[in-house]
């Protein structure tokens, strides 16, 4: 079978790519499983990857199919696949043929350890037009398996890469610092950005780790919080090439910091959605809050749209302590606060998360928007402070 039998020729006005509607976005996230074969330190979503349970609640093949065709239908142009390990899945391949023979466009969010010579192959010959995107956790087998805790997980990867780069098939990776990597970080980001599909992006590492989404133990948790870098810390990593820095955060405050109000998603949940493994339809890929989730088992991802989306860009925070600070800061942007992180730390969508606080006033802070020990939320003349960052900018 060749690439071209996944080519359509269609009146572009007939297509539901021209038809798309206002709330229907762009990419649809596609969980495909909670299962991991990594058993990763910082991980928010993993479950093992023998987990029969959540195995057995797994959408099946044929529902997936009907998600994706829904999908498709409404002009949804990308889905990424992911996880847990979107690869465990006995019928991957498959589901991957049906999207792209869909006309959609596949990003995989893999840790690349099952990529296999038959699946290179297939991605070869049937281009999935988006690059992978694959986490690396450590050049050696020692900081790779400290991480992954799982034996063998680093020639696995190795292997996968090697696959990738025989066939040219397109990839960048990401990664996260943690204890076990932490010296080893500025060889792994070098070689990383060799890469040839990296083509001078940055090599990302996550270091302000979100804490587990369904809220299931407070262990991980606290494990999880206890690997995250101090805002100090993240600080002196952000700031390496502190002119380059100072630069792009010139512009990019320029456009995205001020007061977001009482608005509850100043972000891109009202524009994306999320399918996890079971079904179950959400605003975006990290949130889990019961309540803003629709059952796609007994519905269809237009509906889904309609209840999820509509609902979350109309609604309003309501605790007096986010409306006194996050309603008023004019750091949005350079804030990862957001009712996902909110879920995640506290249980409700509108409680500020003291460690993203913290950490986006040291980048306040030293970029001169801040005096220290003073409150983004009680600054009156945020709009010059901005003015006067852009200008020493440029």
């Amino acid at each position: 079978m060749s690439a071209q039998s996944y080519v359509v020729k269609r009146e572009l006005t007939s297509s539901p790519f021209w038809r798309r509607a206002s709330l229907v976005p762009e990419r649809l996230d596609i969980e495909l499983t909670e299962r991991c074969n990594n058993a990763c330190i910082h991980c928010n979503i993993n479950l093992s990857a023998d987990d029969a349970r959540a195995k057995t609640r797994e959408l099946k093949t044929i529902e997936w199919k009907r998600i994706l065709r829904q999908a498709a239908d409404l002009g949804i142009i990308t889905v990424r696949f992911t996880g847990g390990e979107p690869l465990l899945r006995e019928d991957f391949a498959e589901l991957y043929l049906f999207a792209r023979r869909l006309g959609l466009a596949v990003l995989i969010f893999t840790n690349g350890r099952l990529i296999t010579p038959q699946l290179a192959d297939l991605l070869s010959r049937i281009p999935p037009r988006e690059a992978l995107e694959i986490s690396v956790y450590g050049l050696r087998p020692e900081s790779c398996e400290a991480v992954t805790r799982s034996p063998g997980a680093h020639a696995e990867f190795r292997r996968g890469i090697a696959l990738l780069l025989e066939r040219k098939i397109p990839f960048i990776l990401k990664g996260a610092l943690l204890p076990p990597n932490k010296q080893e970080m500025p060889e792994l980001a070098a070689w990383a950005e060799a890469m040839p599909g990296m083509a001078g992006l940055p090599f990302v590492a996550a270091k302000f780790f979100d804490l587990r989404k369904r809220r299931d133990t407070e262990v991980k948790n606290r494990q999880i919080a206890g690997l995250r870098v101090t805002p100090e810390e993240g600080l002196a990593i952000i700031t390496r090439q502190p002119e380059r820095y100072c630069r792009e955060m010139a512009g990019f405050c320029r456009k995205f910091t001020g007061p977001r109000g009482a608005k509850l998603f100043a972000c891109g949940a009202g524009h994306s959605g999320c399918v996890d493994a079971y079904g179950r339809f959400h605003a975006c890929l990290p949130l889990r809050y019961p309540d803003l989730a629709y059952d796609l088992k007994n519905g269809s991802i237009r509906e889904a749209l309609k209840v999820v989306l509509s609902r979350v860009r109309g609604m309003r925070a309501a605790n007096p302590e986010y409306l006194e600070r996050c309603a008023r800061c004019f750091l949005q942007g350079l804030c990862e606060q957001c009712p996902a992180k909110s879920w995640s730390e506290h249980g409700a969508l509108d409680r500020p998360v003291e460690y993203l606080c913290q950490v986006a006033h040291a980048q306040a802070g030293h970029l001169g928007l801040l005096a220290a020990g003073e409150k983004a939320w009680k600054v009156k003349d945020w709009q010059a402070r901005i003015r006067r960052l852009k200008e020493e900018g440029a």
